[in-house]
């Protein structure tokens, strides 16, 4: 019974609130200060540098760290 009489008292005050404040327009203002110049977009392939590197194979993995050492 207290959530029914809590929730008619909201409705009943949000009746009687003020109207909302109208929003500016905002396109007129940014139609002045949008003054940049679009060049068009080209399609680029996004895979247009890919070369494939496979597998060479398994290796032991020390050799591999000894090649990888600051040293060499």
């Amino acid at each position: 019974m207290k959530i029914l009489f809590l929730g008619a008292s909201a409705l009943a005050l949000g009746a009687c609130a003020d109207a909302p404040t109208p929003l500016p327009i905002v396109t007129a203002q940014q139609a002045v200060t949008d003054t940049a110049v679009v060049s068009p977009i080209r399609y680029q392939d996004p895979l247009a540098g890919y070369t494939y590197r496979g597998p060479t194979g398994p290796r032991d993995w020390r050799s591999v760290n000894q090649e990888q050492t600051e040293g060499n």
